[in-house]
Formats: C-alpha cells, structure tokens, sequence
C-alpha cells in the first residue's frame, strides 16, 4: 500500500511539477459569533469574473491578484471586502458577521428524540428485507453468467482557469482541451489514466466452481511512463473496488463497511423511512440510513425498496459521513441499481463509483471514476471445460489487444472525450521541455531505481543501498544492477558490487534467471516460474536474515542494539520456483556456503573450547559460557565450517494478489490465509559440506476482520531441528534489530539471543481502527487509530544440543555459544506487548514495546520506540 501511495503522489506530483508555482490564497470562512465553519460561502473578484465556493467544512482557495478586491458573502451574513496587497498573508481566515436585518423567519425546532429500534417500522422493514435478501442470492441458482463491463479514471480534480495560464501549461491548447467538467460533481477535471475491463463472470453450484474470465483490458495515460505503472491501476481495482450491499461486509478502501442490508446492519445503523415514491415505475419505499457512530466505518445513505412483499432493493445511494474517520477521502459516492429480468429475478446492473481524494493541502487533489454495467445475464447449464483448472481468475491470451470492434461491441459506457484522447495527451505531455528530467526523477523516487533506456533494458539501484554502514565495513558503498524483460523476456541478470572501506574487502553477488513463462519486465511476475543461479560473498548479522527489505538498506542501519556477531558468508544455490494461478506455490532449492565469523561471532567446537578454557564445563547453564579466553585467542580457535542443503518448500496462499515493483513484489491483499510446510535437509560430505541435519517448519497465517472494531492479525509457527548440530544451525528467533517496525518479528530479543532445537511462535496484533479513541471527546479529532500487538515465543533446547552440558564437552559437532546467547526456559515462553498509535498526521505508526519476562539478564533492553511510516485511508 506504500508503494501505492508512493507512484500516487508522484503522479500528481508530475503535475504540481507542470503547473504553476503561482501563490495562492486559502482559508476558511468562519461564523464570527460560534466559529463554525460557512459552507459554500463565495470568494468573488468582482469585476474580473473570478469566483470560487468554499467547500463542506468553509474552506476557500483562490489566485493571488495583488491590487484586486476580493469579496466573502455567503445568505444571512454581512459581506465583507479585502483589499489584496503585498501585506496580504497566503493563508487567512475570514470571519463574516450574520446579518440579523435578513432573518425575517425563526425556526423552532423540537427538542430532539432518542433514536430506539423498539417498534420502529423503519427497523421492522430492514428486517424484512435482510432476510429477504436470501432469496435473490444468484449463489442459489445451479448455473449463472453475465458480461461485466468496468471502467475506472484517474483524473486531477477541481481544475481552475487560473492554473491553466499559469506555468510550463500556459498556452498549450492541448492542455486546455483535455480539461472537462465531471458529470457526477459538475467540477473542472482533467483525465489522466483510464482503465477498461471486460470480463465474463461464469459459475456452477454443484461441484462449486466460479471464474472470471477477462475477454479484454486497454490501459492509458500517465502511468504508462512509468514501468511499475500496474501499481497504480491495481491497486486502484482493489480499493475502489466493487461494491455489493448484499454482502455481509463491503471491503472498500481495503476496509470492511457493514452493508446497510448486512446481518449486522440493526446494530451499526440507524434508519428512517422518508417517504414513498416511484422509481422507473416501480413504487418503493424511501429510507435513510447512518451509522450510530458517524466516525466508524460505515455508510451513510439512501435505499429505495420495493413496495412489495418482495423487499426487494430497487436502488442504492451511499457516501460516507463527513465526520467519518476515513483519511484523504473528501467525498464517495456510490449508485447501484438493480433491474428485473424476464423471469421476474432482480440482478445488479449498474455500479457507479466517484471518490474525490485530497492526500495533502499543498498537492492537486484527484478523483477517481468508477462505472460498472453487468449485462448478459443467463442461468442455462454452462459447459464443464469452462472451468477446468483451479484458477478463478483468467486472462484470455489476446485480452490485451482487443481492435476496436470489440471495445464498441462491449463498451456499455462511452468514454469521453478527454478519455479517447489519453495516448495523444501524454505523448504531447512528453514533448515539454524539461519533461524527460521531472519523469527520471520520480521515476527514481518511486522505483528506487534508475532506467538507462527507454524502454530500459538494464535499471541501476537500489538506491537506497548505494551508501550505508556496519561495525565491520564502516563505511560500505554498493552499485547494483538487473537486466528486465526489454533485453530478454526469459533471461535476467542482477547482481552488485561492495566495498567495505575499514575492513578493505570486496564484496558480490551475481543471479542468472532463467523465466519458463515470458515476463512483462521482471521475472518475480506472477506467476512465478524461475531457475535461478546465484553466488554471494558478503557479511551479514545471523537476524539479518529475517529482514524484509535489503541488509544494507540505509534506513534500518541504525539499530537499537550493539550488532558485534557478524559472519561473512560465501554462498552458491539453484533454486525452482513454481506457482499456480490459483494459489500454490512449490520452491525447491540447493544451497552449499562457507561461513567464518567476524566481530564477537565465534565458531569453535565444544571440545577446542574445553581445552582452552582449562575448567570444568558446567553441568546446566541458562547463560553464556565463562569467560576466560581473550578475543585474540578465541579468533585463532575459531574456524570456518561449510554446509550443503537441499530444500523443498510449498505454500497455499488462495486469493492472493499482487503488485510488482523493481525491487520486490509486494502483497497488495493481506485477508488471504496463507500455509506453509518445508523441510531442509543438509548433506555431510557433499561439496564439503561438514554436518548432517533435518529442519521442519510451518506456518499459518490468518487475517480476521472484527466488523467495525478493525482487524486482528494472527501468525503462528513452529519447527523443529531434528539433529544434533552446532549453534548457526539452531533456530533463532525472528528478530528486528532496527528501530522500523517489521510485521511477524520479535521487536526486543536481542540478535541470537535464545538458540533452540523446537520452537513454536505466535504474533497477534489487533488494529481497532480508532474504534475506542473515536469516543474519547477531543482525542477523537486527532483521528488517530489505536493497536495492540502481542508476541510469544516457546522455546526449547534438548540435552543434544546443549553445549554447557558435561556429556556434551567434549563434542566435535557442538561449538560453544557466544556471549549474549541464552537457553530458554521451556516452562517460561518468552512474551513481549505493544501499544501503538497509527495514523497520526495521517502518516506515523508509533508502537510502544514492552518485554514482560526474561529481564534479569544484563544488557536486556526492557522496553522500547519503534515506529514505520503507514499511510492507510
């Protein structure tokens, strides 16, 4: 979802960049005697025909004109003038006076009654037609299809004259004509990416089995500058996506809203029946809806029923409250209508979205178009090869490039004109001088890497990487690069090369992939299905390898604790990747690497030790070893050791989505349970390799959604080292050295310090979503959204594996554990609490983490402040 916000504001931002650095006055229009804020009050250069309206909660912007005469009016207010001068601030407040001499009427309202669902007819009809609503549930039939027809606009909102003529814009009629006015909200819109979709929806009851199959996809606009532009259009699809009132749950904006027919919807709404009236004919009944609490996430609306014993929803109007706590969101509409078909079913036929967004007061605000018209509809017996495979979502091979034939033959709503004229807009777009500079770099700034082409056969970066630090290097620089599917669809390259300037060594990597299905750009596309070669030299901490993001990336070099275990590793491995459309995942690989310590991390087996040391081991121990041996003499005992693996891993993730970036690819939907089992087993004497060994771990992860009390999050694993085997080959907790929050990690247990041979962990984290503090008066205008996270870790290491065990002493295979390494208790699992606060301005994560046991150790840090940038809506 970062991302997504990233290649968003970098879209809008290439605009900011095109248009004008002209000032401009904003504020608010206030009443002078309560400080409310003016709706829709005016802001009126008179005499030079320039005029705006405040918006909803009083908010003006208009052009400076230095010398002019600006005039506030709004009804029942005294006007007032100003004079704009050099001396004028950009941003003002204006407060109007009301103007007593006009309120020739005085409205005398009743005092106000409790809302109560006992015996309230508007209650009693929505129940009647939630349970109604059973009945028209197209699941029901034995067969169905229909052809879905979506079209989804980017467009830059409220686009004023002014800013027009202003800038590298100015004069460029082309420009001008792509402007038009929004037929939803009656603004000045400029169009700037559309999206169009054909699919054809088919399903079978008995055996369950349901497809979407695209027949068609034309994309076009800005985000075909940039080679990660599938972020934008998917992840549009997946927030605004489509929206079923028949649901339970309406996930929109990657949240669940309560449907206003949903099994829960008597509980979250309240209801008020308006009137009665026709609507094409049919007579329904006019309700009102609203949540109780109008800062949850919920609908507000309208919904029209039919006057029969049917209850039958006719049409659908919703928005959202304007004291609502979704983030960047000023205005969501969404119109649903339903038709009835021949044989008397009702079926959804249109679904029109418009959401305006407003990411902050300094960038242009957008607006996102959403029309869905579902047509074809038929119920006869569908042919069993239809859905053959376990896939539900197809591509059809030539979906891409549909003629023109197709797009008039299934287009059910026109584009328009500034839509049609998409590809010739940003080719003139790139015609601007300087052009070519503002696109490479926010290509840089979204991407985090850099093109040496168009098309780039060839991208350089990370970026981020390029310059950072570790004890052992100091300072440590890097040049990376990879080949794309532009060179070759089939074949990629990547690699990089380092220099650690205080430690003098040189260091690499260098990947061969080879794709069996032809990429687009990168071959991490799904679905993945990869041989790849690779071979690294390089250091790393032992808990490096639970990072998410690069090793080296300069935003997690800073770490909370003292990192002074280090290795360096030389490693060479073939791994197969295969994946399914529908979900499963198999990885088979071979690994062989050398590893020899650096820093305080020493590799020395028991029985070196025993003798070097000249004392008695110790018959139990939950602490580090003795000391008695200097550093000095403990890197001459120290040795480098090699293994060679073989591993075979398969994952079931059903529903999982995607989106791809240059640098990784991220999930773009976390409700999709995910299930994982592999089994590593190490070879002795293969290519060296020095130990024999078995590993076995799984996981399950799940997301739950609590309705409007947010989500919770679960993540449980476990896994067992079945031999006998020297400490870098013990299992080690997931742990996050840096000060950036990294999900399914523990955020206190230092690096390496329990090692165990079994070992199960649970992380839960549930996200109220600002259920508790919206109640809390004025903690409830910050908007800020309340978690809870809860970490566990059991752990246990068998008498095999225990180095301070006297029978152990005099072990070849067992090396002794380094300072800081603990055995765990297994009667005590080891626990860990976070209280966090996220959405503050809209942007911060802050997490409070607390460690409840295992605190008597020195050195223990008992508590900490972690924190990650999240934007969410």
């Amino acid at each position: 979802m970062n991302t997504f916000r990233i290649t968003f504001f970098a879209i809008i931002l290439l605009f900011n960049a095109l248009q004008t650095k002209a000032q401009q006055l904003t504020g608010y229009i206030i009443d002078e005697q309560n400080g409310d804020s003016i709706p829709y009050a005016s802001a009126i250069y008179r005499g030079h025909g320039v005029a705006v309206a405040s918006n909803i909660n009083g908010q003006f912007r208009i052009a400076r004109h230095n010398g002019w005469v600006l005039t506030f009016s709004a009804i029942g207010y005294v006007s007032k003038s100003i004079t704009i001068n050099s001396n004028t601030k950009n941003n003002f407040n204006v407060k109007l006076k009301p103007d007593t001499k006009t309120l020739k009427e005085v409205t005398i309202k009743s005092k106000k009654t409790r809302y109560s669902r006992k015996n309230n007819p508007a209650v009693e009809l929505m129940k009647k037609v939630i349970a109604a609503k059973k009945q028209t549930d197209l699941d029901n039939r034995d067969f169905y299809q229909y052809n879905k027809y979506q079209k989804l606009t980017l467009a830059l909102n409220e686009i004023t004259p002014e800013r027009l003529q202003e800038g590298n814009l100015k004069n460029k009629k082309w420009f001008t004509d792509q402007v038009e006015k929004c037929e939803y909200t009656n603004k000045l819109i400029l169009p700037v990416s559309v999206d169009e979709t054909v699919t054809q929806k088919i399903y079978r009851k008995t055996p369950h089995s349901e497809k979407n199959i695209v027949k068609g996809q034309n994309s076009s606009g800005v985000n075909e500058l940039f080679q990660t532009g599938d972020i934008l259009s998917t992840t549009l699809k997946d927030v605004f996506t489509d929206v079923n009132i028949y649901d339970d749950q309406v996930r929109l904006l990657q949240y669940p809203f309560t449907s206003p027919i949903g099994k829960d919807a008597i509980g979250f709404y309240r209801y008020y029946i308006m009137d009665t009236l026709y609507v094409d004919r049919d007579k329904c009944i006019h309700l009102h809806f609203m949540p109780n609490n109008q800062q949850d996430f919920g609908f507000r609306g309208d919904i029209y029923i039919l006057a029969d014993s049917s209850y039958q929803v006719k049409r659908c109007e919703l928005t959202i409250p304007k004291r609502s706590d979704v983030n960047f969101v000023e205005n969501l509409q969404v119109k649903q209508e339903f038709t009835m078909l021949p044989d008397s079913s009702w079926v959804l036929s249109v679904d029109d979205m418009i959401a305006e967004i407003k990411l902050a007061n300094w960038i242009q605000k957008c607006v996102i178009i959403r029309n869905t018209r579902l047509t074809d509809y038929a119920f006869d017996e569908l042919p069993k090869q239809l859905f053959k495979g376990k896939a539900k979502d197809v591509k059809e091979a030539d979906a891409m490039m549909r003629d023109e034939a197709f797009w008039n033959q299934y287009r059910q709503v026109s584009l328009t004109k500034s839509e049609s004229s998409m590809d010739a807009f940003v080719h003139n777009l790139e015609q601007i001088k300087g052009f070519k500079y503002i696109i490479f770099g926010l290509k840089a700034l979204i991407e985090n890497f850099v093109e040496t082409g168009n098309p780039s056969k060839v991208d350089i970066g990370p970026i981020n990487t390029m310059l950072t630090s570790n004890p052992v290097d100091g300072l440590r620089t890097r040049i990376s690069a990879q080949t794309t599917a532009k060179l070759n669809p089939n074949w990629f390259a990547s690699g990089y090369f380092a220099r650690g300037w205080d430690s003098k060594k040189n260091y690499y990597k260098a990947d061969l992939t080879y794709s069996f299905n032809k990429k687009e750009y990168l071959p991490r596309e799904f679905p993945k299905r990869t041989l790849t070669v690779s071979s690294t030299y390089d250091i790393m901490a032992p808990s490096d390898k639970f990072m998410k993001t690069d090793k080296d990336n300069v935003f997690t070099s800073f770490k909370w604790s003292k990192v002074d275990k280090m290795m360096f590793y030389n490693r060479q491995e073939i791994t197969f990747e295969r994946e399914e459309d529908w979900g499963f995942k198999t990885t088979i690989g071979f690994k062989t690497e050398e590893n020899e310590g650096a820093s305080d991390l020493y590799f020395i087996p028991m029985r070196q030790y025993t003798a070097a040391q000249n004392v008695p081991p110790q018959t139990h121990a939950t602490d580090a070893a003795p000391e008695g041996l200097t550093p000095e003499a403990m890197r001459g005992l120290s040795a480098k050791f090699r293994t060679s693996q073989f591993h075979v891993e398969l994952r079931f993730a059903p529903g999982e989505t995607f989106i791809n970036t240059k640098q990784r690819r991220l999930k773009i939907n976390l409700d999709a349970p995910v299930f994982t089992i592999g089994h590593t087993l190490g070879v002795k004497g293969f290519l060296g390799g020095d130990y024999r060994y078995n590993f076995t771990e799984a996981s399950i992860y799940k997301r739950f959604w609590m309705n409007s009390w947010g989500k919770i999050d679960c993540y449980l694993k476990g896994g067992i080292q079945w031999n006998q085997v020297p400490y870098p080959l013990l299992i080690m907790p997931e742990t996050n050295l840096s000060y950036i929050i990294q999900d399914e990690t523990f955020e206190l247990i230092d690096n390496m310090e329990f090692l165990n041979d079994r070992f199960a962990s649970l992380y839960v984290s549930w996200d109220f979503n600002g259920k508790i503090f919206n109640r809390i008066p004025l903690l409830k205008k910050l908007k800020w959204r309340e978690y809870i996270g809860f970490r566990c870790l059991w752990g246990e290491l068998t008498d095999k594996n225990n180095p301070f065990l006297e029978q152990n002493a005099q072990s070849d295979i067992l090396m002794m554990f380094p300072n800081g390494c603990r055995v765990m208790d297994p009667k005590e699992p080891y626990y860990e609490l976070s209280l966090g606060i996220h959405n503050i301005f809209k942007l911060i994560h802050v997490e409070y983490v607390r460690r409840l046991n295992y605190n008597d150790y020195p050195g223990v840090h008992k508590d900490g402040i972690r924190f990650m940038v999240r934007m969410t809506f």
